[in-house]
């Protein structure tokens, strides 16, 4: 998928038209499941109909819950604008067997809400708590980043201010908090790392001396934001941060970095051209001479024909949560979704529940090593203001184990 644009072949299309005209539908199932396995990024928006007449034949001649991909594909990569209402009624009618097991939404909103009222003295298990004043401020708050031994929380905020000009603004800036005594501590800056430019999205490695971090708007940026490295020092200071270059970073939006357990893949979210939708979940690999390789699309799996941001890969499963308004799944705006690295590429992406995903907008998920709690940034404004973190113990669908075969 990552080798071609676009995918064409006339004479192969030739012998799918024919086949569609003869009626012989098996034969048809087979050449189409061949066409398609062959698709570059650009046939996911120029060739949906396919997908579509794939995941038809798929109920008849494909193996149990086939048809049920890609539908969900189909569902994934439409168009605005075309009118997908018969494709919906075909996927709810193979999907009519779970409905059973579901209350409406906004019954189970108002059980979530009646918990947090049951106890004055202290919260009960599973509610989401704001982080509080001592991390949170009163601007927004956000990107939340576990590192070390689950005890430093790195996140991004706009309390910093500076002039520019006549005009006051307030920056993008890093900042971290630790976990100490039981509780978490006062927030503190990057003070090394800030500057007056904007930085956000931090991560560490597992061995808390790399940090990854997006810089915006700088003189060197190969783009509008691109993604940066810096290395703790031997006096436990951080390194003058380098751009991780053009094999990663391109001439538009980069962010959001998270690094894999083993440190050798770093997942982004980014805006460039060719992707399939408006931003797109990415991946670069390191070579063995520790150089990052040219970075690569996640595929149309992850990402749809809408915004996928905000990669977490867990510390210790291969699973990739990542936020997204494009999923059919979702309950509000954006939601966070989990995915399974397997031998054959990623799973399904499992919305990780009304719990966590609201009405509103959820971002920036992150897990603790043990998966005990989890942390990420929500606004129940449509204009994302007043962004807080907020912390949660792992409600059974978030947790990176949680899966049925």
């Amino acid at each position: 998928m990552n080798k071609i644009d676009f995918y064409q072949n006339e004479s192969k299309l030739k012998t799918i038209q024919q086949l569609d005209k003869s009626g012989n539908k098996e034969t048809l199932y087979i050449a189409l499941r061949e066409y398609v396995s062959n698709f570059g990024i650009e046939n996911f928006r120029k060739n949906v109909p396919m997908l579509w007449q794939l995941a038809e034949l798929s109920r008849t001649y494909g193996q149990e819950g086939e048809s049920r991909i890609l539908f969900k594909l189909a569902i994934r990569h439409h168009q605005q604008g075309v009118d997908i209402s018969n494709l919906l009624k075909v996927y709810d009618s193979i999907e009519t067997d779970k409905k059973e097991y579901y209350v409406p939404l906004d019954f189970y909103y108002q059980l979530v809400d009646y918990r947090k009222e049951i106890d004055t003295l202290r919260p009960p298990h599973a509610v989401l708590l704001n982080m509080g004043m001592e991390v949170n401020s009163t601007e927004e708050d956000y990107g939340p980043s576990i590192g070390l031994n689950d005890d430093v929380l790195l996140f991004t905020s706009k309390r910093n201010q500076h002039f520019h000009g006549m005009e006051r603004v307030f920056d993008e800036d890093l900042f971290y908090t630790r976990y100490e005594y039981g509780a978490w501590s006062k927030a503190e800056e990057f003070r090394n790392i800030n500057s007056t430019f904007n930085e956000g999205s931090a991560c560490l490695s597992l061995d808390g001396k790399q940090l990854f971090f997006s810089r915006c708007m700088t003189p060197e940026s190969i783009g509008h934001c691109d993604i940066y490295q810096s290395t703790l020092q031997a006096d436990s200071t951080w390194s003058v941060p380098v751009n991780l270059g053009a094999n990663v970073n391109s001439p538009v939006w980069d962010s959001h970095p998270s690094l894999t357990h083993s440190g050798d893949t770093l997942f982004f979210a980014s805006s460039r051209a060719g992707g399939f939708g408006m931003s797109d979940i990415y991946f670069s690999v390191k070579d063995k001479e520790g150089n990052w390789q040219k970075a690569m699309n996640a595929g149309p799996v992850i990402n749809t024909v809408q915004s996928e941001v905000s990669p977490f890969f867990h510390h210790t499963y291969d699973v990739l949560y990542f936020s997204s308004d494009g999923h059919p799944l979702n309950f509000g705006k954006f939601d966070i979704y989990k995915s399974y690295y397997t031998p054959d590429g990623w799973s399904e992406p499992l919305n990780i529940g009304p719990l966590v995903n609201g009405p509103g907008s959820e971002y920036y998920f992150t897990i603790e090593g043990q998966s005990k709690n989890l942390y990420y940034s929500r606004s129940e404004q449509e204009d994302l203001k007043n962004m807080d973190l907020f912390s949660f113990p792992v409600p059974m669908g978030a947790k990176p184990d949680a899966v049925t075969l």
